[in-house]
């Protein structure tokens, strides 16, 4: 499964890769807000679900905001250069 994907992401041209990483943020979003309301719908005693979504909600918030960095920096090679 690993070499589909990285296959996948070999035949992707670069200009398409900023969408694409946009796309992966807004997924991990969704993932954050799932793992917030797992932790709201539990019982206070249940520690092991609110643990798995405590660590869900810093997973994803990190990978968001790579993700958000890794964007921001491909954009920056796209403007031009001054002086």
């Amino acid at each position: 499964m690993v070499f589909v994907g990285i296959e996948i992401i070999g035949r992707v041209p670069s200009v398409l890769h900023t969408p694409l990483m946009s796309g992966a943020n807004a997924i991990h979003g969704v993932v954050i807000i799932g793992a917030i309301i797992v932790m709201g719908k539990s019982e206070s005693e249940n520690y092991l679900a609110m643990a798995l979504g405590f660590v869900a909600v810093i997973l994803g918030t990190i990978n968001v905001v790579g993700g958000f960095v890794v964007t921001d920096r491909m954009l920056e090679m796209f403007k031009k250069k001054k002086g």
